[in-house]
């Protein structure tokens, strides 16, 4: 797979990439202040976190798709659900693997954590210029497309971070 698509999703997988952004970028602002001295903790934590409602996702959509077929789903079916909704996955990556350079010494721990939350907004910010371009938004829509993107992103994780502390 290319790199691009691991930390910008593709068009068939902005959602994917959007949720997940959002989820690992919550659960480090959510788990920073607690685990800055055990990078490698947080890092599990958040990518287990990610793991985890990857798995509760493809199960909701494999659950639903197959009451709307009015039937059990085969395996390989699954597998498309699966890998269609990868992009949840990935988009972890390139968040944890900054969150990393903090953890084997080549980054301060603040800094890796910040390194990592400018990774998720420049994966969120792609997404909005992605759809702005499909939707063939003026300057100032892509701008408005842009910064409701970040601003509802940022939100949740702000909110994440509020309730946990």
């Amino acid at each position: 797979m290319r790199l691009h698509i691991v930390i910008l999703g593709s068009r068939t997988t902005i959602a994917g990439t959007v949720y997940g952004t959002i989820v690992v970028l919550a659960t480090l602002t959510a788990g920073a202040r607690a685990y800055r001295g055990n990078l490698w903790e947080l890092i599990a934590i958040a990518g287990s976190t990610v793991f985890v409602l990857w798995v509760a996702h493809v199960y909701a959509h494999g659950l639903g798709e197959s009451v709307a077929e009015g039937r059990r789903l085969s395996f390989s079916e699954l597998g498309v659900i699966a890998r269609r909704e990868l992009a949840i996955l990935l988009a972890a990556v390139p968040v944890l693997a900054a969150v990393a350079l903090g953890a084997v010494g080549i980054l301060e721990a603040a800094t890796a954590l910040w390194v990592a939350v400018a990774v998720g907004v420049v994966s969120l910010t792609a997404q909005g210029i992605r759809f702005a371009r499909l939707e063939r938004l003026s300057r100032s829509g892509t701008a408005i497309t842009i910064g409701l993107n970040l601003a509802l992103g940022l939100a949740i994780v702000g909110l994440k971070a509020a309730v946990t502390h």
